[in-house]
């Protein structure tokens, strides 16, 4: 559970032992409706956004940082 949604169920009164599965339900609703778009139109849904950064990086270790 996130910081401002335990806030939020603890102001409404909800019971700390309720607060992850409310919180896991949303997602789940989320998640069934990405299903559901996927479904309708027979396609992946996948960003559009490309990845334009260096490919290459060699790696320094932490103690040469």
């Amino acid at each position: 559970v996130d910081l401002y949604s335990g806030a939020a169920y603890a102001s409404m009164g909800i019971p700390t032992d309720q607060f992850t599965p409310i919180f896991a339900m949303s997602r789940v609703v989320g998640w069934a409706a990405h299903v559901m778009e996927q479904h309708a139109n027979n396609r992946l849904i996948r960003p559009r956004a490309e990845y334009t950064g260096p490919t290459h990086a060699t790696y320094v270790p932490i103690d040469r940082r």
